[in-house]
């Protein structure tokens, strides 16, 4: 009777041990479909996934789309005064994503008549954009940026305006007759005369640019200029830098994120300017 007892015991560790093997086999499946072979990124900064199959990578269902700008996508009628971050950098020729191995992304793409593209510059509409953040568009070839300049120019109403690290180097031909405010962080401006044209401008940060001198800044005087930032700027070690500064900006009331002081209004000694001299 024991024995037996002892075998019914064990054929019940058993069946439960074929339970549990069966359960985790099935777990391991389910987990091998979904975490088994993870998204890798690619050298195009898209995410794609690896078959379970072959072992080779294969786009993902949005990938044909990662190139097109929103008035691209068909069926919709968002204009671009409605957007606040759009994508507006065109994508790679088709030279390009042939090179690149990814041709399956001009599958989404056709040829447009010049009615189409005149219907596709309505629907962009930036000359009703009030407020809006074009940073980070990676103008790496001279069409970006020959587009980008097209787009600023349109933009005669904007108010609020970011242009971070776009390797901007000249918006001198540009006018913004409304811009309140401008954010061109992270770019390679040299001197304020390469800025756009700024006449109702009361808030300007142009860190971690590449601007020498001071030379230009009068340009700003007559704007009702407040708040500028200079900051990580060749110019900000020239002496008596904030001095300089305020004398030629009268309107002027915060430099750096530093309210004016009184030893800022008082002029600039220049007799302890250092003298350049000439060597032949």
């Amino acid at each position: 009777m024991q024995q037996q007892a002892m075998l019914e015991s064990s054929s019940g560790l058993t069946t439960s041990n074929q339970k549990l093997c069966t359960s985790y086999s099935t777990c391991c499946s389910i987990l091998s479909d979904v975490h088994a072979v993870p998204p890798v990124l690619s050298a195009s900064r898209g995410f794609i996934r690896q078959s379970c199959d072959s072992g080779l990578s294969s786009p993902l269902p949005s990938d044909p789309f990662k190139y097109l700008r929103w008035h691209d996508i068909e069926e919709h009628d968002v204009r671009g005064n409605q957007l606040h971050c759009p994508r507006v950098r065109e994508g790679p020729s088709e030279e390009e994503l042939f090179f690149r191995g990814e041709e399956h992304t001009l599958k989404k793409r056709k040829q447009v008549t010049d009615t189409e593209k005149w219907q596709k510059k309505l629907q962009e509409n930036w000359e009703n954009c009030a407020e809006l953040n074009l940073s980070f568009q990676d103008l790496g070839d001279l069409y970006q940026v020959e587009n980008f300049h097209r787009i600023l120019q349109r933009l005669i109403r904007v108010e609020k305006l970011w242009l971070v690290d776009n390797s901007l180097t000249d918006l001198s031909a540009i006018r913004l007759p409304r811009c309140r405010e401008l954010n061109v962080n992270k770019n390679y401006f040299t001197s304020f005369r390469q800025l756009p044209k700024l006449p109702q401008i009361q808030h300007l940060s142009l860190a971690e640019n590449n601007i020498m001198t001071l030379s230009g800044i009068s340009d700003l005087r007559h704007t009702p200029l407040e708040s500028l930032i200079l900051k990580r700027n060749p110019c900000e070690f020239q002496e008596s830098y904030r001095q300089l500064v305020f004398s030629s900006l009268p309107n002027l009331k915060i430099l750096d994120g530093v309210p004016k002081l009184p030893e800022d209004c008082s002029p600039p000694d220049t007799s302890f300017f250092p003298r350049m001299c000439t060597v032949l």
